[in-house]
Order: structure tokens, then C-alpha cells, then sequence
């Protein structure tokens, strides 16, 4: 008997999240950091003639609550320190922010704590730098230089290759040269010339030629340091001088003293130079100790605050009750849309931080009291929790924001932190052991400097379980070299 298929329409029902373009820029919102904020809000202002900023006035912030929907304090009451939302409920129901963004219920806490004053904040040197970069300090001494047309072009190429140390790491002579359609020859020449340029050691294509570079400037007559750089640097690292002594048929003091010399060299030699990409940080938000609490209070310098424009609101007002229906009417109708969501979505925003600071506050009071190695173990999770959101809502708003506490300038993630088991007590956070490790390595003899193995007996005599491995990976984490290297042998 032959089987036939038959196609049968067929109704289903299927609930789905559908990405609104408002949905999309209040995520948006909520990831970027202080500074990209402040761009976007401009660039928003340029493209949309709805918005307008709002002048630093009394009856301009008034007016700036009002647009807002925040509630006005009634006459001779006390002025809460909190300011209620009243969102458009036509508006906010074209999102679920109950799976997306969440719903923005507690108000917002205003940044016009009495109690702070302009000498709580940071000072100007914490945040700005002007020194030169080495690409700057490098094309200074080109255009110094005798170099004819072509070979500034092969010193610009060298140049653009070189990594933040002052190292060759881009392109290899050979490609260069292809690039410059010049001979690699040519290429070299000019490295050549580069090489001798200040700081002493730029444009080594490793180690070995920079060392050998400076030794050559500054140390030409020591055959010995230079035959160790050139045969023994994986020996020199371990500190092996017996064995280089032998190698080299030198005394073991003569190869200390060429050791020493090898030492006093720079092997960065881009370390005193601002990165061209160097930016200085502004926090989001401030964390002071007022009285006997801890408050959190949002850093709105240089972001604009923003109102609609009442001009294009009578306008549009006019032109409904004239029953005008035309292309005008429509642009400052989606003009305005646009103005208010991008409104509310930063108040959202500014909100959202200063809610999960505060929840940051609950969590690792004792750091804030104590300092780093009272930091608590904490997951996203937990601050989700806490304030009634969304585990990825609050992981946006953590990435690239910037809080300035009385300990430090850290970045919002920093407070998140895995565990590590404590006998008998409470577990400890990973930066709390990773500080606990750094204070064990400072305070060893130099000459005989702790192993791994050691510092978790250590450690375990302070009831912290923690395994070899992972002492290590938290040293090289912080950039803290092996046992056998950080030993000073002289």
C-alpha cells in the first residue's frame, strides 16, 4: 500500500523577544562608558533638533525634572534626595523589560549630596597626562635628521611598526621593503640610523639586538657582558653563573659583574613614554564616606542634561489643532519619539549605576572600611539578586565604568570576584589572596626568595586551601616573577 505526504496547513502559537530599535539603544546605553556616552548624547544633539541642553540654573533644572516626569518637592517640605520617575506607560510598554532590561522601579538618587564638595573629588594630575609619546619623540629626531625624502618614508614605516616598548614587532625588513618598493638593504640602513636615535634601545627587533644596542653605546669595551648577551641570555635569567662561568671559562665574579652591568640596562626602552593610545580615566561615580555610611553619587560633569525643545512641541501641538497632517508633522513627530526615549534611557541608565554601586556597597563594606584583603568573594548573580534585575543588565552596566572610592579608582568589575576556601571561617575573594600573595613576596629575603610550594604553606597556615598551580597563576597575573629570577644574587 503506497504512502502519500500531504501538506496540511497548520496554526501555532509561539511567544517571542523582538529587538525594537529603543529596546537596542537602551542596551546600547547601558554598555557604554562615561566618555562614549557623552559623544553619543552630542552627536544626538546635532541630529536631532528636538533636543536641546539644559542651562546649570535653578528653574533650568526645575524645567529639566518637569520634562523628566519627576515629581516637584511641595513648598517648605524637605527636599527628598531621591526623585520619583513617572514614565510614559504607552511609551515603556513597547518593551519587555522584564526579560531585557528589566523595570526601573527604585528612583534615582540625586548627585547634589551636600555633603560633597569640589575638594572630594580627584585631583586633575590623577587623571591627566602630557607627556610626549615615543612615536612623537621618534619623528621629532627624523625630522632633525639628514634623511632624504625616500628614507623618511622607510622611517615612518619602521616607526609605525613598533609596538608601546619601542620594539620592531609589525612588519620584518623584507616586507617593508616590498611596501616601500625599495631593496631591503635600504631598510636595514636606515633601521640602522633609527637605532641610534634616543631612547637608547628603540627600534630593536628583541632583547638581544636591544641589549646588545645599548652595550654597544654606552659599554663597548666589555667583551665579557657582551658575549653573555649574545650566548647566555636563557642562563643569565635563571641567574646560572656558575654554569656561564664554565661555559665561558670566566670566574664566577667576573660574570656577576658583566651580570650587573646587563642589569642596569633598560630592556623597555618605550617604558617613560605616553602610549599614543593613552586615555585618562574619569569615574562614573564616587563612593564617599559621609558620617558613618558610605553613599554613592553619580559624576554628571560634562554630560549634558537634556529637554525637549518646547518650540517643535507648540509646533507640533499647532499643527493637530489645525488638522494639518503633512511630512513636517511627521519628522517632529518621530524627532520628539526618539528625543524622549533617548531621555529617559540615560536617566535609566544613570539610574541602573548608581543601584548597582550602592548594592556594591552592601556587599564589600569591609573593603571599603578595610581595604583589599577584606574583599568579599561576589558574583553578578548576587547583585542581580539583590536589586531585582537581570544578570546581563548588570554585567553592561559593570563593563568599562569607573568608580572612585576612598581606596582607589576601580573599575566596576573589579568587586566581582570568585572564591577561595577558607578552613574554619569565611572563604576570601581571589583579589583578597592575590594581595595576601603580594604581601608574602615583599616581605621575603631577596637573596632567598619564597617558592610557590612555600607560599601556600603559607598561606595554609593562615587556613587558606589554595593550590600550588594556582599561586602561580595569580603571580604571573600580577606580574610577578618565579622564584628563581626574582632571586638578587648580588
Amino acid at each position: 500500500m503506497a504512502m502519500h505526504q500531504q501538506m496540511v496547513p497548520r496554526t501555532q502559537m509561539s511567544q517571542q523577544l523582538r529587538m525594537t530599535p529603543q529596546l537596542q539603544q537602551a542596551i546600547k546605553l547601558l554598555q557604554l562608558s562615561r566618555m562614549e556616552l557623552i559623544t553619543l548624547v552630542r552627536q544626538e544633539m546635532v541630529e536631532n533638533p528636538v533636543l536641546e541642553e539644559v542651562q546649570e540654573s535653578y528653574e533650568a533644572e526645575a524645567l529639566y525634572e518637569k520634562e523628566m516626569g519627576v515629581e516637584q518637592p511641595k513648598a517648605k517640605e524637605k527636599v527628598d534626595e531621591t526623585k520619583e520617575v513617572k514614565a510614559d506607560s504607552s511609551d515603556m510598554n513597547e518593551i519587555d523589560w522584564e526579560n531585557y532590561a528589566d523595570n526601573f522601579s527604585t528612583p534615582l538618587p540625586s548627585n547634589s549630596y551636600k555633603g560633597l564638595s569640589t575638594s572630594d573629588l580627584p585631583g586633575v594630575e590623577q587623571t591627566l597626562s602630557t607627556s610626549d609619546s615615543l612615536v612623537d619623540a621618534l619623528l621629532e629626531q627624523v625630522r632633525m635628521s639628514q634623511l632624504d625624502e625616500d628614507e623618511q618614508y622607510i622611517a615612518l614605516l619602521i616607526i609605525g611598526n613598533l609596538d608601546e616598548w619601542g620594539y620592531l614587532k609589525g612588519q620584518t625588513c623584507e616586507e617593508m621593503a616590498v611596501d616601500a618598493g625599495v631593496s631591503t638593504e635600504m631598510v636595514e640602513d636606515v633601521l640602522d640610523i633609527l637605532q641610534s636615535f634616543e631612547p637608547v634601545g628603540v627600534c630593536a627587533r628583541d632583547l638581544q639586538e636591544c641589549l646588545l644596542i645599548q652595550l654597544e653605546r654606552f659599554h663597548h669595551g666589555d667583551k665579557v657582558a657582551r658575549k653573555l648577551v649574545e650566548e647566555h641570555i636563557p642562563n643569565l635569567e635563571r641567574k646560572s653563573y656558575g654554569k656561564i662561568a664554565r661555559a665561558m671559562n670566566e670566574t664566577q665574579d667576573r660574570i656577576i659583574e658583566a651580570a650587573k652591568l646587563i642589569a642596569s640596562l633598560e630592556p623597555r626602552p618605550g617604558r617613560g613614554y605616553e602610549p599614543d593610545d593613552a586615555r585618562y580615566i574619569t569615574p562614573d561615580i564616587y563612593i564617599k564616606k559621609i558620617g558613618g555610611d558610605f553613599v554613592a553619587v553619580l559624576n554628571e560633569d560634562g554630560l549634558p542634561k537634556l529637554k525637549i525643545s518646547q518650540y517643535y512641541k507648540r509646533e507640533l501641538q499647532r499643527k493637530r489643532e489645525e488638522g494639518e497632517k503633512d511630512e513636517v508633522q511627521d519628522y517632529i513627530q518621530d524627532k520628539l519619539r526618539g528625543a524622549k526615549w533617548l531621555i529617559r534611557s540615560i536617566y535609566q541608565r544613570q539610574s541602573t549605576i548608581v543601584k548597582v554601586t550602592e548594592s556594591i556597597i552592601k556587599f564589600q563594606y569591609d573593603f571599603f572600611e578595610k581595604g583589599v584583603e577584606h574583599l568579599k568573594p561576589l558574583v553578578l548573580r548576587d547583585v542581580a539578586d539583590d536589586i531585582e534585575m537581570h544578570e546581563s543588565t548588570v554585567s553592561r552596566v559593570t563593563t568599562n565604568k569607573y568608580v572612585h572610592t576612598p581606596r582607589g579608582i576601580y573599575e566596576l568589575k573589579f568587586f566581582f570576584n570568585s572564591s577561595i576556601t577558607k578552613h574554619g571561617g569565611e572563604d576570601l575573594a581571589s583579589e583578597a589572596v592575590k594581595a595576601k600573595i603580594r604581601d608574602i613576596i615583599a616581605e621575603e629575603n631577596p637573596k632567598k626568595p619564597l617558592s610557590d610550594a612555600k607560599i601556600v604553606k603559607i598561606l595554609a597556615e593562615e587556613d587558606i586551601d589554595i593550590a600550588r598551580r594556582t599561586v602561580a597563576k595569580y603571580r604571573e597575573m600580577m606580574g610577578i616573577l618565579s622564584s628563581a629570577k626574582r632571586k638578587q644574587v648580588f
